[in-house]
């Protein structure tokens, strides 16, 4: 067993314990601060606060399968800027936004906004760099639902010349106008937020939920929305009841997500946990998601932004998560013009989601729609429907059903023509699946490169219930299928274990080279 520091500040840290668990360990381990019983802990990635600033601290773990310790020292803080000082009451009464958004604004570097215990009534607030935003126990910011008291943020706004653009709203990967979110940040940099607190959307079905696809001035909000930022760190809060997508981090860079909660009803729209957009070394780790929607989904643009400005998202970890509910554990696309590469999962649970590892494309994604090293390795699933799905054939955007992406015939490859390249399945184990173990489709016209799935083992649920194992057009419901793999020039099948299925385990079409062991 080791013990590792992942991050600290000033007031907190957040640790690792490393033991060969996923997500969750066997047994409860107590922590130690110094000596002294802090608390014990289930979860693999843990927080500790209540930390002085600018000292050290030696921080243990003790269980029945041994001890570890790890050195950990918090940073300098310089002032600490409590909001209430500026005249917020936190009562859930009064509109607490121009008194937080005044103690961010006054914050210098090395010091921290603290919003103490108490329901903060808000709309918008910016965010500003060199800034350490804590939400103490106890702690919300309760978001009002009246969208005429959001800003907006116009999709694009043309340079004085003509010849440039500035982009400040996105909805669904294009260039559109939007409210701002909760938490805004604007090309900031060295942000930290953290704390044991709640940010509470407040959405529901008579507010942001009501016709949700429906542009009314601008499209809905997310909870926290970082555009082309750099060295942000979210860690330790409760996001819940979003408008729309919880956390979007959007042309960003060096982000950190930690040890969060992040939680909607199983049944609200697009409500998707965390979906980096066009962004590059991103660490999402010790996330626990319910949501309605994916609970990560990794974009890049839908075509504009893809296409011009060519930012794929890249370098990305996910591990030690734990995804429940919602239509896709993980999630790359459907918008992903720009391409993803370079994605990593690994050490995470996935519970009672639709899908649980699922690529979606489609043609008019663009020849820059590039997926190549994505890594999915130690996942274990349980109640997912379909765990593998890769469907080129999504039929999303209002030429959705339309013969140019659903057509099954091959068809010139153009400047529309979107590339999947290498994906590696390994050490998986997913058990009470329903509807198929792998449902896995490229276009005939531009074939999925290599698929490889080593030592993956999938076994069905007594009474498995029928569905669609993907959303494409002229699929029909099943129940118990093994693996339908179409369009692959090379298919690697390696301690490849399905339990239970019914018909086929195989069922394959232009395949090139399929390799079993």
């Amino acid at each position: 067993m080791n013990l590792k520091v992942i991050f600290q500040t000033a007031r907190c840290g957040v640790l690792e314990i490393q033991d060969g668990s996923i997500y969750e360990l066997e047994q409860e381990k107590e922590i130690y601060v110094n000596g002294q019983l802090y608390k014990t802990t289930q979860k693999t990635v843990f927080s500790i606060y209540g930390l002085e600033p600018d000292t050290d601290y030696v921080i243990g773990v003790k269980g029945a399968d041994g001890q570890a310790e790890a050195a950990l020292r918090t940073a300098r803080e310089f002032v600490t800027l409590n909001v209430k000082d500026f005249g917020a009451r936190g009562d859930g009464l009064q509109d607490d936004t121009p008194f937080i958004q005044a103690a961010i604004l006054s914050c210098p570097p090395e010091s921290r906004v603290l919003i103490p215990a108490g329901v903060y009534k808000v709309t918008s607030l910016f965010l500003k760099s060199n800034l350490r935003l804590e939400l103490a126990e106890g702690a919300v910011l309760s978001a009002e639902t009246d969208r005429n008291r959001f800003p907006v943020l116009k999709g694009l706004i043309k340079s004085q010349d003509g010849q440039g653009e500035y982009n400040l709203g996105t909805w669904e990967g294009n260039p559109e106008d939007c409210f701002a979110s909760i938490l805004t940040g604007i090309q900031v940099e060295n942000v930290e937020i953290y704390g044991q607190g709640v940010i509470d959307g407040n959405a529901a079905r008579d507010n942001w939920w009501h016709e949700p696809k429906v542009k009314k001035v601008a499209y809905r909000p997310r909870m926290i929305f970082l555009n082309h930022c750099g060295h942000v760190t979210v860690q330790g809060i409760q996001v819940q009841n979003s408008p729309s997508w919880n956390i979007h981090p959007y042309f960003s860079h060096h982000l950190k997500f930690y040890d969060l909660k992040i939680l909607n009803p199983k049944d609200s729209p697009n409500t998707d946990g965390l979906d980096p957009e066009s962004c590059r070394d991103v660490e999402i780790a010790g996330v626990y998601f319910s949501v309605g929607d994916d609970c990560i989904a990794v974009k890049s643009g839908k075509l504009y932004m893809g296409a011009k400005y060519k930012t794929p998202s890249k370098d990305i970890v996910i591990r030690q998560c734990c995804m429940r509910d919602g239509h896709g554990s993980i999630t790359v696309g459907s918008e992903m013009a720009g391409g993803v590469y370079n994605l990593t999962v690994r050490d995470c649970r996935f519970l009672h989601t639709d899908r649980g590892l699922r690529i979606k494309t489609r043609r008019g994604r663009g020849k820059d729609g590039v997926l190549d090293g994505i890594n999915f390795e130690r996942i274990r699933m349980d109640h997912v429907m379909t765990p593998f799905v890769i469907n080129s054939f999504y039929y999303c955007d209002p030429d959705g059903h339309s013969a140019y992406v659903a057509s099954k015939e091959a068809l010139p490859v153009d400047e529309g023509t979107p590339c999947i390249k290498t994906l590696k399945f390994s050490d998986i184990v997913a058990k009470n699946c329903h509807v198929a173990a792998a449902y896995m489709y490229g276009l005939p016209e531009q074939k999925i490169e290599r698929v490889e799935m080593k030592n993956v083992q999938v076994s069905y649920a007594d009474n498995a219930m029928s569905g669609e194992p993907a959303m494409l057009d002229g699929i029909k419901p099943v129940s118990r299928m093994g693996i339908f793999a179409g369009n692959i020039k090379t298919l690697v099948l390696d301690n490849v274990r399905i339990e239970g299925q019914e018909g086929e385990k195989i069922i394959a079409e232009h395949i090139e080279d399929l390799v079993e062991s």
